[in-house]
């Protein structure tokens, strides 16, 4: 008992995060995130990668690095703007994107990885 007691008062707690403050202009900031929140309620839930992939495809200048997107995705998740959804089959786990007003129950289901197996030769 005496060593429960000392490991959980070795623990640390989780640090506080300080809020996101954004480095670009406010009116830029405000057309990238309609822009990023005009795409992710368009095509649904999506991945990080996804959401890249549809604002490189708009050509919005104010986003320069697929690293400037993620900020500003996290950003739009602490104003509670977006929200991240963990879609997982087994150990496979997908974090995605969406929306307040998107239910993820009703959303297009994405298509599942395919495992890669090697099929038996006759």
């Amino acid at each position: 008992m005496f060593a429960t007691a000392a490991r959980w008062a070795a623990k640390k707690g989780k640090p506080k995060m300080a809020p996101i403050e954004l480095t670009t202009a406010p009116e830029q900031a405000q057309s990238i995130t309609r822009t990023i929140f005009d795409v992710v309620k368009e095509h649904g839930p999506l991945t990080i990668s996804d959401v890249w992939e549809h604002v490189k495809d708009v050509g919005l200048r104010g986003l320069t690095s697929k690293r400037q997107m993620k900020i500003m995705l996290r950003w739009m998740r602490e104003k509670q703007k977006l929200r991240l959804i963990c879609d997982h089959d087994g150990p496979h786990k997908q974090f995605l994107y969406t929306t307040w007003f998107t239910n993820p129950k009703n959303a297009p289901q994405r298509p599942k990885r395919e495992l890669n197996r090697e099929q038996p030769k006759p």
